[in-house]
């Protein structure tokens, strides 16, 4: 992952080029575990120059690779002792009692509209709702979404510098939180408690 964002942010080339192979890599980081590189602006900007659907259909598959090994990962981790008692935090409980009343729902709303999609990678883990419901709900929310923002890019071909720029805040925004809580206490994650 990783390496893949490298080459992207380090590479003039693989940036401006709308090669649906570069969608379908970049797509994967974007949606790797937090997600720390936004979709949008890239998907916004391949729908400049190719249908929506093509660009939603390449970006979803992607997506639901990287669910189907987000799930695996989260999975693998949440049995971890250190996990456990972050899942037992009462908070915690209440979120998770909340979303086993209507996952499905859940994850349709949060795939589909702005809100942060990384707190769903890990109630469906810690609820242990089954894999091929998480990625249907996937792709059947992504799917239209993704398309909605290619569509953006077919009727108004936003220049490419605003799209750096939007993608720059994004960035910002998205990341701020992870490096104020690291530089605070030398962890990106909250330690366990009550």
């Amino acid at each position: 992952m990783a390496a893949l964002l490298g080459v992207w942010l380090s590479s003039e080339s693989v940036r401006a080029s709308r090669n649906l192979v570069v969608l379908f890599l970049y797509s994967f980081p974007s949606e790797f575990l937090v997600g720390l590189v936004p979709h949008e602006p890239v998907l916004i900007d391949f729908g400049a120059v190719h249908a929506p659907w093509i660009v939603a259909l390449v970006a979803g598959v992607s997506t639901v690779m990287a669910e189907a090994v987000n799930y695996s990962i989260f999975g693998y981790f949440h049995e971890r002792p250190t996990l456990q008692g972050f899942s037992g935090r009462k908070r915690v409980r209440r979120v998770v009692d909340l979303f086993r009343r209507r996952p499905f729902a859940a994850i349709l709303f949060a795939g589909f509209t702005p809100v942060p999609f990384f707190p769903v990678r890990f109630l469906v883990v810690m609820t242990r709702y089954p894999l091929w419901k998480y990625l249907v709900g996937v792709a059947v929310s992504r799917f239209p979404r993704f398309a909605i923002l290619a569509a953006l890019g077919t009727l108004f071909h936003v220049p490419s510098s605003l799209l750096l720029g939007l993608m720059a805040v994004m960035l910002i925004t998205v990341n701020i939180p992870a490096l104020v809580q690291l530089l605070r206490t030398g962890s990106p994650v909250p330690p366990a408690g009550p």
